[in-house]
């Protein structure tokens, strides 16, 4: 899987053909966005920079985008997306894994208010969770983490800070959505799967484009 692309759109053809693709090197002998394009694209600021690209897949329901696995950020695509939700995902609420004892008091905290604010940025859901200050951000990052990694959430896309008069001022920030608001308006399939099924069919898909190291490894992640 040599794949070297310089456009979203050459970008976009290589996450429908492997299904998989980490921002960053995870699997052994596997592609990732940093590896298929080059070094000088990155935040270079043009339409040729994979780092707006990450955020453009999710925006544009291409892929969903988040710390989907190992805390690393990875882009799934359509088709694989649920069938790695059914693995990834739990058959529970956030809220009854709270109760459970599962997730963190700060998790169900980001997602009740993202469920109510779908596409709300950090800026914003630091505010609302009341962990703005210095001293709450790894709780604030570890909350996100849980949530991603359980795929309750997705990165969504880009908020663009504005002044009073609605001009850019800042850095842009994260934004986030429920998985089941952004499946439902990007149109994704909804399977019927068990977690085995799911499981099965990710193996499968894998082993036909996959070296055998990086199917193990695969394997071990699902």
């Amino acid at each position: 899987m040599d794949y070297k692309v310089k456009t979203y759109e050459e970008a976009i053809k290589v996450i429908e053909e492997i299904g998989l693709l980490p921002l960053a090197p995870l699997i052994p002998d596997y592609p990732s966005l940093n590896s298929i394009t080059s070094q000088s694209a990155w935040h270079s600021d043009t339409e040729f920079d994979p780092w707006i690209w990450r955020t453009k897949f999710s925006a544009d329901g291409v892929a969903g985008y988040g710390k989907f696995i190992k805390k690393k950020s990875n882009l799934v695509s359509r088709k694989l997306l649920p069938y790695v939700k059914a693995v990834l995902g739990s058959n529970e609420t956030v809220e009854e894994r709270y109760y459970n004892g599962n997730v963190s008091k700060e998790a169900l905290n980001l997602y009740e208010i993202i469920s109510q604010e779908e596409g709300i940025d950090t800026r914003e859901l630091r505010k609302k969770a009341g962990l703005k200050e210095k001293e709450n951000k790894k709780l604030f990052d570890h909350a996100l983490l849980e949530l991603q990694g359980a795929m309750d959430i997705v990165i969504s896309g880009i908020q663009e800070k504005k002044n009073a008069d609605g001009e850019k001022n800042g850095w842009s920030s994260t934004a986030f959505e429920t998985y089941d608001s952004w499946a439902s308006r990007n149109n994704i399939e909804v399977i019927g799967a068990d977690k085995e099924e799911a499981r099965n069919y990710l193996i499968d898909h894998f082993s036909r484009i996959c070296s055998n190291e990086s199917l193990n490894k695969l394997k071990k992640i699902f």
